[in-house]
């Protein structure tokens, strides 16, 4: 494995220092922040509406206000009947001593302020004021006393809060006029009308609620009464309701942290192992770092985990083909430079001229032979590139199969050997393929059938279906292929030819060639030997089957 020296050795020898990275932590990583965004993101809309509250803020209201309606009309009957006396003529005169008295006495237990108008709309009686021996006492609610514990921080926090909410709409203010009359109140005047009212006022960080209810006399009109009172049991409502609220999106959002931050833990956690594992494979030398197998999940995860493994793995053995490769061709291409080169110099040494020529020859053949060699290599080198970015498209076999035994059948007469193709009539077996490289492969079978095949032998071509494969059979007469060689003649660079071939003919190319090609359209290829019924052998079969479109 690649090693990196200390920041201060790698300073002090004049070597570039490789900054260290920091190893990632969970919340800092930018999957669990945004994991975590986006599951909070939803409850914490949620938790601010549910806050707002306005609906059952107004049903709270409403609730108040007809409670208080009730209240001010018992308060208006108790005055109606014990605080009005009849006159002369059947005037009805309102008492205020006795009406200021019942005011205070039913006002103090609901704890709300009853102001008691006349019918020209005059303050009779208020709550606030008391009768006494020794004159009018005007009483004053004494402010509630501050509640330092939690409740009051909470409260006091809210009370900022909702400074930030907005209202549905602008309540008018309410206002205490130092002469108190009819006229300062709409509810009163509509009171004093026979209607019953109710109003909403905003009174510094609150609101005032109040009702008008008339006071009647045997169905005559004789005054208003007025209630009203701060909606603090609506705020406290509110405020526990909210509190209850935030007590559950507490609950709810430690829950949804927890388990946003293990969601997030089992996605970043393995990505980063994997991040981790292929950059000490990039450093690394050898393999010995190794991506972790994470396929047991059987998620996304693990389908990348294995696609990681399988990449890695088919990277070294790319590798290793590539290095197997270089050393072959260096072999291959040492024999005839070796041959060239004591041609050569032996020709430089010799005087007889036909000596020379025969060295010149050989110096030829030597040529030929490197020019074949480089050219196939050529070829097999590129092949794989060519392979990964050519476009698939259908080709028809059984169309290209009689069309090479039309081009190959003079060749194949010249050496007395006969073709035969048998293809299904109806079936143009279509496969998806490159159809130069397809063909490539029946070139390559068809001449080296040729090759081994006797004077008057036949060489067959056969085609047809198995199953969804296409399967492509060529059978010659020739000797057949040593049974420990059935797997070898697929190696690079190995050459079985006949004897009467000239030396240096064929590279040992073709046959590797044609099995990177097939197996590169997702088939497979293999060799086998004909044999009589006496087990002796009557040739060679090579079978080459191709996934069917």
């Amino acid at each position: 494995m690649k090693t990196w020296p200390e920041p201060g050795a790698a300073a002090a020898n004049g070597l570039p220092t490789r900054r260290r990275r920091p190893r990632w932590r969970l919340l800092a990583s930018p999957l669990t922040r945004r994991v975590l965004a986006v599951n909070l993101l939803a409850p914490i809309i949620l938790v601010a509406g549910l806050l707002y509250l306005d609906r059952y803020k107004q049903g709270l209201i409403r609730a108040e206000l007809a409670g208080m309606t009730t209240q001010a009309e018992m308060v208006a009957g108790a005055v109606g009947e014990g605080a009005v006396s009849e006159q002369a003529m059947g005037f009805l005169e309102l008492n205020r001593d006795i009406a200021q008295q019942m005011v205070h006495r039913l006002a103090e237990p609901a704890q709300v302020r009853a102001r008691l108008f006349d019918p020209v709309g005059d303050l009779a009686a208020d709550s606030r004021f008391l009768l006494s021996s020794k004159g009018v006492i005007q009483m004053e609610p004494l402010p509630q006393p501050e509640d330092r514990g939690t409740l009051g921080e909470l409260r006091a926090l809210w009370n900022r809060i909702t400074t930030w909410i907005p209202e549905d709409e602008a309540l008018p203010p309410y206002v205490e006029h130092p002469v108190q009359r009819a006229e300062n109140y709409p509810e009163v005047l509509a009171a004093l009308a026979g209607r019953t009212r109710t109003a909403v006022r905003a009174y510094h960080h609150g609101i005032i609620l109040s009702a008008a209810v008339p006071v009647q006399h045997y169905k005559q009109v004789v005054g208003a009464v007025l209630l009203s009172a701060s909606a603090d049991n609506v705020a406290r409502s509110l405020l526990q309701v909210r509190l209850a609220i935030v007590e559950i999106f507490a609950v709810v959002l430690m829950i949804t942290t927890l388990l946003s931050l293990y969601l997030a833990g089992t996605i970043a956690r393995p990505v980063r192992r994997l991040a981790l594992a292929a950059e000490q494979v990039r450093h690394g030398h050898g393999r010995r770092h190794k991506i972790p197998d994470f396929s047991a999940r059987g998620d996304e995860i693990g389908e990348l985990s294995h696609s990681f493994r399988e990449m890695t793995e088919a990277l070294w053995q790319r590798m290793d083909a590539i290095e197997a490769f270089a050393a072959d061709v260096a072999h291959e291409i040492k024999n005839p430079l070796t041959s060239l080169r004591s041609a050569v110099e032996t020709a430089a040494r010799v005087k007889d001229p036909e000596q020379q020529r025969k060295l010149l020859a050989i110096v030829q053949d030597d040529v030929e032979r490197l020019n074949r060699l480089i050219s196939d290599i050529s070829d097999a080198s590129r092949l794989d590139a060519e392979l990964s970015r050519a476009e698939t498209e259908p080709v028809a076999l059984r169309v290209m199969v009689e069309t090479l035994a039309e081009i190959y059948d003079s060749a194949a007469s010249e050496h007395g050997v006969r073709l035969a193709v048998h293809a299904p009539a109806d079936d143009q077996l279509v496969v998806l393929g490159i159809e130069s490289r397809l063909g490539q492969v029946l070139r390559n079978l068809i001449t080296n059938a040729i090759s081994f095949s006797p004077p008057g032998g036949t060489i067959s071509l056969a085609t047809g279906r198995e199953g969804r494969k296409v399967r492509i059979v060529v059978d010659d007469e020739g000797p057949g292929i040593p049974d420990n060689k059935l797997g070898a003649i697929f190696e690079r660079f190995y050459s079985e030819r006949p004897k009467d071939e000239k030396f240096g003919t064929h590279s040992g190319l073709g046959l590797s060639i044609s099995k990177q090609i097939v197996e590169a359209h997702g088939g497979r290829i293999h060799a086998e030997n004909r044999t009589h019924p006496d087990g002796t052998i009557r040739g060679a079969r090579f079978v080459v089957m191709l996934p069917a479109e």
